[in-house]
């Protein structure tokens, strides 16, 4: 089992803990305090944020949109900066984490933990001075759950750490949502709903090509716990599921038939994909006895679709 508070070279024992001076932002290099924020995670945990701003009813100054965005931004960056500290051990382990810069020995440990806290509670005061408490508070909630829930609580002890752990990233469009509003409603509740029922085909075509990194780690993805093919078919149940959801605003006439085209031809798209990825030749156990091939174009496919389904919501606003 990975070992936990593992000296790093850039540590300095012995030195009091303080805050991330500019020297040492400077030293460790800036690209490497960004990476801590994961910022491909970002990008669609941003973009679904702004779908959730441009959804609402009502309006908000534009530098107040500006500044909602900003915080929305930097609240997920600090719960991925939290993560990868919290997480250090068995980044160090794995061959997709072990260049980040905690186990590379480029930023030390108490550092990230000080720069992701600070953002942390940055982002959460700024939006409730720029917008209203709920959207701070559901900020605040969406960096809480992701690093108390998931990360310390669930990641490591159950293979359900991906469908509950989900609730974390689908916070988003809400608190978009809730910095326009103040108060929620059908719409936010809904695209809540699709991110979380997306998370599980998401995540799980990652660790189906992915599931020697966590088995060496000791982390209980469901491919290492309960086999491939038993995942591919969680994969797809759970993408049936979104399916319907995915349709439930257009049902629901809280969107129109852009949208409802759209997730209807990005759906089938979905379930294609994963439908190929069942098919690939399979020994007893569910291993691929070809290659990790179709859950990879499974994973990249799950992007596109958030994506395109949310531009596509976006776009059936102005309609």
């Amino acid at each position: 089992m990975p070992v936990r508070n593992a000296a790093l070279p850039i540590e300095s024992k012995g030195a009091p803990p303080s805050l991330i001076t500019a020297q040492r932002l400077v030293a460790s290099g800036f690209a490497d305090w960004i990476i801590l924020l994961k910022p491909r995670v970002l990008t669609l945990v941003v973009f679904t944020g702004i779908v959730g701003i441009v959804v609402a009813p009502g309006s908000l100054h534009p530098v107040l949109v500006v500044a909602a965005i900003f915080c929305i931004t930097v609240g997920a960056g600090a719960a991925g900066a939290i993560n990868m500290w919290y997480d250090r051990d068995i980044d160090a382990i794995m061959r997709r984490t072990l260049r980040r810069p905690i186990p590379a020995g480029r930023i030390a440990p108490r550092d990230a933990l000080a720069f992701g806290v600070a953002l942390a509670v940055g982002s959460v005061l700024v939006m409730g001075l720029a917008t209203n408490v709920a959207a701070a508070a559901a900020l605040a909630g969406s960096i809480a759950f992701y690093v108390f829930i998931y990360t310390i609580w669930l990641k490591r002890r159950t293979p359900q750490n991906i469908v509950i752990g989900g609730a974390a990233g689908a916070f988003p469009p809400v608190i978009g949502w809730l910095a326009v509003t103040g108060s929620l409603d059908v719409m936010p509740l809904l695209m809540f709903a699709i991110i979380f029922f997306w998370t599980p085909p998401h995540f799980w075509s990652l660790s189906l090509w992915a599931h020697a990194d966590y088995e060496r780690a000791g982390v209980p993805m469901l491919p290492v716990v309960a086999g491939a093919k038993e995942t591919r078919r969680q994969i797809v149940i759970y993408t049936v599921i979104l399916f319907v959801v995915s349709l439930l605003p257009w049902a629901l006439r809280q969107a129109g038939i852009v949208y409802g085209v759209a997730a209807a031809a990005l759906g089938l798209g979905f379930l294609v994909s994963v439908w190929r990825m069942v098919q690939d030749p399979q020994d007893a156990s569910g291993v691929s006895q070809t290659n990790d091939a179709p859950a990879r174009a499974a994973f990249k496919y799950s992007i596109l679709y958030l994506f395109a389904l949310f531009a596509a919501l976006a776009v059936d606003s102005f309609m």
